[in-house]
């Protein structure tokens, strides 16, 4: 099952529709069509029996504005024109497509839960009707949703619209598509494991080291000077502890006041000797997280009468966003929800803005002895607030603490490319186009190399390959 289509990385301001602040998808720099190829050229075009990905998950957005047959500004998966007419008819897609989880669930009023329904943009039809719509749009398969009540309830309605042979008909096309992903694996013909075989192949050495070199490969070595990496011999490690204030996850549930060191310390210690004492180590070591501002909505800000819409910040300082949009591309024109979804002006905090004071302290501490940056990222990072005080930088998007050990001590020599641009400052990130790639002011440090999409670094300095030739986009 390949996800989400017609793609899910233009999320007007960042955000996420994960949450109700975030169902928006826009298109400012025209660019509808690019976002299909991971699709087209990608999951419909495979190599093996199959020759196509067997299930497609819209994504939760409304791609506003897109729907140029119907004009309907729905969630993906609602609409007719994004499933029927693009994905099924000119694509020639006929596998399964299976709807995001929740999408036919109630809002909630809140937007900043994750917890949510997620019926963008048909709020107002009843759960059957919802389902329905969704049938007629083409899905096969209701994410999230183990009651067959409302689908049974959509069917007479298509008995009523359509006639009982044209549902019976639809519905049956749809049984065939997802009979036939269970019979490929062939489990109905030999429906029987064999243990002993099962242990050959799940956890086997070969998988799990051929996850593991993935691994190494994908960390990315942004800066060097002086080339203090790798470090090959066991020298003496001073790893600074890490505070998070009191907060909330992901989900919404509280998280406590933390201080605590932000990797096992055991696991270093087999390549380092871990002192608490940075006069007495050869070098600081500082493993910190991308900037977290949350997800763009702060309830507070809409109890106190403001839209609740605030800016995600790419930086660690605290951000007032003077250059975004007065006005949103897209907004909901009921008149419960906000149309104008503009944070011009406001101002938000990172919550882990002490990673930021973590290696300006270790600077100072380590009294001129090299400091190293263990960055992991989700998002693009503003690293201009601390890259002229490290010595290197490390970067990872989530990888056992073993492969960065590897990479630091010379074990492995880094190989990973940077996946996005990372901008200069925040001003560049709020002129970018959230549907063109490659738009913004990348940043620049100060051994001179620009930390653009497909850089990085190894023992030599900048990687220059068969990647790089095909992925860097040449600059005028």
């Amino acid at each position: 099952m390949v996800k989400h289509w017609p793609g899910g990385g233009s999320g007007e301001s960042g955000r996420d529709a994960h949450f109700g602040c975030g169902k928006y998808a826009v298109y400012p720099g025209n660019n509808f069509e690019e976002h299909l190829k991971p699709f087209v050229e990608g999951a419909f075009q495979l190599e093996g029996k199959t020759g196509i990905a067997s299930a497609v998950m819209p994504y939760y957005t409304i791609s506003y504005d897109q729907d140029t047959v119907n004009g309907e500004n729905v969630g993906n998966s609602y609409n007719r024109y994004l499933i029927t007419d693009l994905l099924r008819e000119k694509y020639g897609y006929d596998g399964v497509v299976c709807t995001d989880w929740g999408i036919t669930n109630d809002e909630s009023h809140h937007k900043g839960t994750v917890l949510s329904g997620k019926s963008w943009g048909v709020e107002h039809l009843s759960v059957a009707e919802r389902h329905y719509k969704l049938i007629m749009a083409g899905v096969d398969q209701f994410g999230g949703n183990n009651d067959a009540v409302p689908v049974l309830e959509a069917y007479q309605m298509g008995v009523k619209e359509h006639g009982e042979t044209y549902m019976r008909a639809r519905f049956e096309k749809s049984a065939e598509r997802l009979l036939l992903n269970i019979f490929r694996p062939g489990l109905f013909e030999n429906p029987y494991l064999l243990p002993e075989e099962s242990k050959k192949i799940v956890g086997c050495t070969e998988f799990v080291d051929a996850g593991y070199e993935a691994q190494l490969k994908s960390i990315v070595l942004l800066k060097n000077k002086g080339q203090v990496l790798p470090i090959k011999e066991r020298k003496k490690v001073y790893i600074p502890k890490r505070y998070l204030p009191a907060g909330e996850n992901w989900v919404g549930m509280p998280t406590p006041e933390k201080l605590e060191y932000p990797v096992d310390l055991s696991i270093v210690a087999n390549y380092f000797d871990v002192i608490d004492t940075p006069e007495e180590a050869d070098f600081g070591l500082v493993f910190i997280e991308y900037p977290n501002s949350g997800i763009g909505y702060n309830l507070k800000d809409a109890e106190q009468g403001g839209n609740g819409f605030v800016p995600i910040s790419l930086q660690y300082r605290p951000y007032t966003a003077d250059l975004a949009r007065e006005r949103s591309i897209a907004g909901d024109p009921r008149e419960t929800d906000v149309l104008n979804r503009t944070y011009k002006g406001k101002t938000v905090t990172t919550r882990n803005a002490h990673d930021l004071e973590a290696i300006l302290e270790t600077k100072e501490k380590m009294n001129g002895k090299p400091v190293i940056v263990s960055l992991i990222q989700s998002n693009p990072t503003i690293v201009a607030e601390f890259e002229d005080v490290a010595d290197a930088i490390i970067t990872n998007f989530g990888v056992k603490l073993e492969a960065i050990m590897e990479v630091l001590t010379g074990s492995f020599e880094p190989s990973g490319l940077l996946p996005f641009q990372m901008p200069a400052n925040m001003k560049t990130v709020e002129e970018q186009l959230e549907d063109v790639p490659h738009d913004m002011e990348c940043y620049v440090d100060t051994e001179g190399h620009v930390y653009d999409f497909g850089f990085g670094l190894n023992w030599s300095g900048v990687i220059d390959d068969a990647r790089t030739a095909k992925y860097r986009k040449v600059r005028s």
